[in-house]
């Protein structure tokens, strides 16, 4: 359901109209408001936020992916362009993605992502989406919207084409509109490396929530905000060119890991689309907490939501070393001949008994 902005949202509004306008009323803005570089409120309960310019990215996209003092790389298809950096182009079979060199170790956060898919397929036609990524590896390539499967940590998607409904079709099964979906459609799931995303369901049987979100070929800016403040999850869209965040996901309990990157990736099969992102925004939030939040609040090690079981992960067994297999067979042999004389010493006397017994 739309809402209206409220503390939250009428700052995120504030600062776009900002960014906007001309230098000069910037300045006079900033020195009338005593904002500066400092921080600001964005909500009820002391909340206050801090841009994170190691983890964001914006116009002009300089140095982006050309060396190794870039706070970005690229991979795949993935190239530079002037107003936007594009994960894949409109063509068949392509895969790029973008990530931040730089692990995050803050505890509350906000991210901002601006984004634009758009393409020439009609209905249905165009595909596959992009995702956004919060995880334990990075540039590592795969089948998962271009990023690698049973990966550790969050993914939110952007799904353009329902693979579902299409295999129903194809099936000549009706497909219940009582669990329909309408696509494009933002999904989350969160992920301790032994899951495995279903491309043939959409991840429904992951998802941890989800909604509708028209996205292809606007003609205005559309926005994805991921907040992750007191393990409470929160995506929220603007889509509608009418400066409204609107609810899609609301998730108490996840508990993600410090120290993770982000990241973005696309991918694109048969069917094809242009993936952009304009800018990632990472902002800190500073709330309060009370003694018992900060118990209950401390760094886990895995990720994990409350109330939902994820298969435990079994760590392999590492390759035995050359001297310790040497160790193993000795003892073996050493064993087995302690075995053997021990075994002729109980049959020698059982003979001995048996022949004074006859006599």
């Amino acid at each position: 359901m739309a809402a209206t902005l409220g503390p939250l949202g009428s700052w995120q509004q504030w600062r776009r109209c900002l960014s906007a306008r001309d230098g000069s009323r910037m300045l006079l803005l900033l020195l009338l408001l005593g904002s500066g570089q400092g921080p600001q409120q964005v909500g009820a309960g002391q909340t206050f936020e801090y841009l994170k310019r190691e983890h964001s990215l914006s116009k002009p996209y300089q140095g982006v992916g050309t060396g190794s003092s870039s706070l970005w790389n690229l991979m795949g298809n993935a190239m530079v362009m002037t107003q936007y950096i594009r994960l894949t182009p409109d063509m068949q079979s392509k895969q790029g993605a973008l990530w931040n060199r730089v692990p995050c170790f803050l505890r509350d956060w906000e991210l901002q992502v601006h984004f634009k898919i758009h393409g020439q397929g009609k209905k249905n036609l165009h595909g596959d989406g992009l995702a956004i990524w919060y995880t334990k590896d990075r540039m590592q390539p795969g089948p998962v919207f271009g990023n690698m499967d049973k990966f550790v940590g969050l993914g939110v998607f952007v799904d353009t084409y329902p693979n579902e409904e299409k295999q129903q079709e194809a099936q000549k099964r009706r497909y219940s509109p009582g669990v329909q979906r309408v696509f494009p459609y933002i999904s989350a799931m969160v992920n301790n490396g032994s899951l495995s995303y279903d491309h043939e369901r959409d991840g429904r049987p992951t998802e941890l929530g989800g909604c509708t979100a028209i996205v292809r070929n606007l003609h205005y800016d559309t926005f994805l905000v991921i907040r992750y403040v007191k393990r409470h999850l929160t995506i929220m869209m603007d889509i509608d060119g009418k400066h409204e965040w609107r609810d899609c996901i609301e998730v108490p309990g996840v508990r993600l890991p410090r120290g993770y990157y982000f990241g973005t990736s696309s991918i694109t099969g048969d069917l094809s689309d242009n993936h952009d992102v304009i800018s990632l925004k990472l902002f800190e939030l500073t709330v309060e907490r009370t003694p018992e939040e900060e118990k209950l609040h401390r760094d886990v090690f895995l990720p994990s939501v409350d109330n939902m079981k994820l298969p435990e992960m079994t760590a392999p067994l590492p390759p035995l070393s050359g001297l310790a297999l040497f160790l193993i067979v000795f003892f073996s042999l050493v064993f087995s001949v302690f075995a053997l004389v021990i075994g002729i010493i109980l049959y020698n006397k059982w003979q001995e008994q048996s022949r004074k017994r006859f006599y």
